[in-house]
């Protein structure tokens, strides 16, 4: 028995003795709710009610567990935005779970291929292609325990559940590839003693493989297909780990760490007009998606993936805010990475800090108060847009990482860029009441080379993703070193090595929030793979090898990042702009030449070793000396009465002790700190 029910609630929600459906389309002409048992479609019920453009029902004696789906009719008219197809078993867009593969068939597709000139409407029966949604029942409530780390105190590491957990040795095979194996012991126990405050996990939202992968006998790795913003990705949950996600949630914040995804609502799965129809085409394409103007057959692509989800429209506004709330409320999370974040606040006229969706999600008070980080660019018009976005937002900075590299692999004039990372990217962010926070600073990405890669690798070796290397990034700014690849010259080893450590130092010295990839500490490799999407495997997943093979480079970036930890002014809330007193009588920041004399002018372009000391008043200070040249350098800091500078870190361990005239011997390519109080130091020696 079916009656009207509610359009209060979108989705599938328990009410009574019952269970209430309600999905939005505004150009359907009736809407089938279809349930099923065991695969088999056992029953197809008109949706009686409608509010608008939200077709509802109430369905007695549905209890969770109950598969389901919808049928969408009305129009097919792909050249006005029209795809409605009957034949095709549509998601939900609010499902909380799904059962079930998708497999690749002419059947999940609502035309007839190929496509001719004219879209001719499928009629064959896509539900034993596709997943069901399930009913679910109400999540038990329980308390937060969220870490709530603050933004200066933030230090992000990026990884992909099943890449990160396929191949560690402790885990068993229940738990490698899944969520369970992000809360195991040893994965947490690592995570803690390395100091990191914060995970931010690739997307976890249902996702398929994409045709051209399938048809290449690859899968997709990194999960920025979704196809429904509410359920976890199947292949991360084993048979009966449908709540586990919470339950990773809780373990990783019981290890005092924080939990932020990545989310990818810029676009779906579901592809260009030539994609599988399994939800949003079929049930309002034209709402859904942004079209072509002059031809609504044609999505505009300013993803790259085929299509972009329309964020100007309310019902796409609305379903993204309550996929957030329902993955920070229910599920614990403590914040969000947009992927390609332009898309959300492009409009018409084009990008908006003002967008409606920004503003609902400042306004909201829950969402407002998580760590909310923006990909600020996209492949569409005015699709650059870094230090753009509105105060509360962290930015991944890009020209952080291309102007790091550049400067320690010798480029040049690339001093005077460097210095703006090290300073937080002012350039870029100083604005709106925006603090150096908001620069998400990073030198690789899951997007990219590894680190150890990118000392590794002259040029990109993407011939596995099956695209004749002609995909990934062209302009990687890497160095190997005069070798391509692995080599056994202990000389190269170890300079790739030093750099490696240099960059990291840069890294976690600058200010800003810094983010590292997950394996960089330890040598991970993709073999020159810079886009390893596609890579389901070895040389997509981590080898852990590296911890064993040079445990004394694991220590020297715990030991960065505990120095980083427990130094407020490496990681300030405020832009320093040397216009502040400091430490005696020296400025709050202040830049150096190795003989002593303030770094000026014209100086910038032609210097290779410099320093920078952050003060304030009182006696503290600490200072940062970059040497990009080979040759071990003499370097003379300005000596305040009652100073007593230590080193806190020598990147080569090879310092010479501190002369009379304070002067400092800093050793060639390399990446030095000094403090000017003991207590970084007692620190590090349990003193």
């Amino acid at each position: 028995m079916i009656e009207a029910g509610s359009a209060a609630t979108m989705g599938a929600v328990l009410i009574d003795d019952g269970v209430n459906f309600a999905v939005y389309s505004s150009t359907a002409e009736a809407i089938d709710l279809c349930l099923f048992e065991n695969g088999i479609e056992t029953a197809r019920l008109a949706l009686p009610g409608r509010s608008g453009d939200v077709w509802h029902g109430w369905v007695k004696d549905c209890k969770p567990g109950q598969a389901y789906g919808f049928r969408v009719h009305g129009g097919y008219v792909p050249e006005n935005g029209i795809r409605s197809n009957p034949d095709k078993l549509l998601l939900d867009p609010y499902a909380r779970c799904l059962d079930g593969k998708f497999s690749w068939s002419s059947a999940v597709f609502d035309y007839v291929r190929p496509a001719s000139s004219r879209f001719v409407r499928s009629s064959e029966d896509s539900s034993p292609h596709v997943p069901k949604c399930i009913v679910t029942g109400e999540m038990d409530r329980r308390p937060d325990h969220r870490p709530q780390i603050p933004w200066r105190k933030t230090i992000i590491y990026e990884t992909n559940v099943r890449g990160y957990t396929m191949q560690h040795p402790g885990l068993s095979a229940a738990e490698r590839g899944r969520f369970r194996g992000m809360a195991n012991g040893e994965i947490l126990e690592y995570l803690s003693a390395l100091g990191i405050t914060s995970v931010e996990l690739m997307p976890v939202f249902e996702f398929i493989d994409e045709q051209h992968l399938f048809e290449k006998g690859l899968k997709n790795l990194w999960g920025y297909n979704s196809i429904n913003f509410f359920t976890p990705a199947r292949r991360y949950l084993g048979r009966d780990d449908a709540p586990y996600f919470r339950e990773m949630v809780d373990s990783i914040h019981a290890a005092g760490i924080e939990v932020i995804l990545d989310v990818a609502y810029n676009h779906t799965g579901e592809g260009d007009r030539f994609g599988p129809t399994l939800s949003f085409r079929g049930l309002d394409n034209r709402s859904y998606y942004r079209l072509d103007a002059s031809d609504p057959s044609v999505y505009l692509d300013d993803t790259g993936c085929g299509n972009t989800l329309d964020a100007d429209q309310p019902v796409v506004q609305a379903l993204i805010i309550d996929s957030l709330r329902y993955w920070s409320d229910e599920m614990g999370v403590d914040g969000f990475r947009f992927d390609l974040a332009t898309v959300l606040a492009r409009s018409r006229d084009g990008f908006r800090t003002g967008h409606p969706l920004l503003r609902a999600i400042a306004k909201d008070p829950k969402l407002a108060q998580l760590k909310l980080i923006a990909e600020p660019w996209d492949v569409g018009p005015d699709g650059y847009q870094l230090g753009n976005f509105p105060p509360g937002w962290g930015e991944w900075n890009d020209q952080f990482r291309d102007d790091v590299r550049r400067f320690w692999r010798g480029d040049d004039n690339s001093a005077p860029n460097l210095a703006k990372r090290l300073h937080g990217s002012a350039d870029r962010f100083d604005n709106n009441g925006r603090g150096p926070t908001a620069s998400i600073n990073f030198v690789t990405s899951h997007d990219g080379f590894t680190l150890a890669d990118l000392v590794s690798y002259a040029s990109r070796h993407n011939q596995a993703n099956g695209e004749e290397n002609q995909d990934g990034h062209r302009h990687n700014f890497s160095d190997n070193f005069g070798a391509e690849g692995d080599t056994d010259d202990p000389r190269i080893l170890n300079s790739r090595r030093q750099r490696r450590l240099n960059l990291l130092a840069t890294l976690l010295f600058s200010q800003g929030t810094p983010m590292l990839l997950g394996g960089d500490e330890f040598g991970n490799s993709q073999q020159g793979n810079n886009n390893a999407y596609a890579q389901d495997n070895p040389i997509g997943w981590i080898d852990w090898s590296g911890l064993a093979e040079d445990p004394s480079f694991v220590a020297a970036v715990r030991e960065l990042i505990r120095i980083r930890n427990v130094s407020p002014l490496l990681r300030q809330g405020v832009y320093r702009h040397g216009d502040q007193p400091g430490s005696g009588d020296r400025p709050d920041i202040a830049w150096y030449l190795p003989d002593g004399r303030e770094l000026k002018g014209d100086e910038w372009d032609r210097v290779a070793t410099f320093g920078v000391v952050l003060s304030e008043p009182g006696s503290t200070a600490i200072a940062i000396l970059i040497n990009a040249d080979h040759s071990a350098v003499w370097f003379r800091l300005p000596i305040l009465p009652g100073e007593n500078w230590q080193v806190a870190f020598d990147g080569q361990d090879s310092i010479d002790s501190q002369p009379a005239d304070g002067s400092w011997k800093i050793s060639g390519s390399s990446v030095t700190c000094l403090v000017n109080s003991g207590d970084v130091v007692a620190q590090r020696s349990g003193t």
